[in-house]
């Protein structure tokens, strides 16, 4: 009798992640969140029309593009984490079957778990949670703390913990198996930077709802105030692409489309915007004017 064929890479990467994990099951209305920059290129056309094309979001391994580490390749350090992560389940795993990447948003953050990966954000559905798995801190650390949705210790370490920057304020997620845009995301978060754009044209012709977060604007004027958090070249970047002295994703995202700008350096001008120019009012509805977080504990979603 020949041999029963293995399990698949994703029940194994879920099964030996449970083996390490402890704690009390996730409380079932928290979201994973999938943040992302929409209004990026990604070979050669906008990266909402790829979605589109598609119909699920793609990992680092198929598409090549990011917005944290680019080492997505066997052998760099993406595949090294993940081999480690996984317990070798996607060594020899295509690239289209590997899980994507997000964070738990234990937090409610309206902007979603990890702003720092970008301004918009896919919230997934309650089901997506059986077949994701979670370390804290960041894969890029090599962690030593993981979970699953019934065995979840990381929300208690999370709270325990200060980071020294408040974008690293999160619980890294691992979702196994295809997300569908029909059948695993409960809504499309978008900036209102975008609203009347064709970023908010093409998100319409996704297959799920689209709604808005409170948004993102850092004055210059502001940001001249941290010239070490990532560097005071940056904030001279920042004051040069900004408009009207002003930064949001919209007018980050206009300067990364001219290709006159080192990527990896807007990476950095939108990580201020994203740690000092949360807004923390709503844009539509009853409440006070949006307006630039008023101190360092608003920014840092606390």
């Amino acid at each position: 009798m020949d041999a029963a064929p293995p399990p698949p890479p994703y029940q194994r990467a879920l099964a030996y992640v449970a083996a390490l994990s402890t704690g009390p099951p996730v409380d079932p209305v928290l979201r994973v969140t999938l943040n992302f920059h929409p209004d990026r290129l990604g070979h050669g056309r906008h990266i909402l029309a790829d979605l589109a094309a598609h119909g699920v979001y793609r990992s680092q391994f198929v598409t090549g593009t990011g917005n944290g580490g680019l080492t997505a390749y066997p052998g760099g350090d993406r595949w090294r984490w993940e081999s480690r992560m996984f317990g070798a389940a996607y060594d020899d795993a295509q690239p289209d079957v590997r899980p994507v990447y997000g964070a738990l948003n234990f937090r409610h953050e309206p902007a979603g778990a990890a702003p720092r990966f970008g301004s918009a954000h896919f919230r997934l559905t309650a089901a997506t949670l059986a077949r994701t798995t979670f370390c804290y801190p960041d894969s890029v650390f090599e962690p030593a703390h993981f979970a699953v949705a019934d065995r979840m210790s990381l929300i208690a370490l999370a709270y325990a913990d200060t980071p020294d920057d408040a974008l690293d304020d999160y619980i890294e997620a691992h979702v196994h198996g295809p997300v569908r845009l029909d059948r695993d995301v409960e809504a499309l978060v978008l900036d209102p930077s975008f609203k009347g754009t064709d970023v908010e044209a093409a998100a319409r012709r996704l297959p799920c709802p689209v709604e808005w977060h409170p948004g993102f604007r850092l004055s210059v004027a502001r940001m001249r105030r941290f010239p070490d958090y990532r560097g005071p070249r940056y904030v001279d970047l920042g004051a040069r692409i900004a408009v009207d002295g002003h930064l949001d994703p919209r007018i980050i995202g206009v300067a990364a489309r001219t290709g006159d700008h080192d990527p990896q350096a807007l990476k950095r001008v939108w990580h201020y915007v994203a740690r000092f120019g949360a807004r923390r009012y709503p844009v539509d509805g009853a409440g006070p004017p949006a307006a630039e977080c008023p101190d360092d504990a608003a920014a840092a979603g606390r």
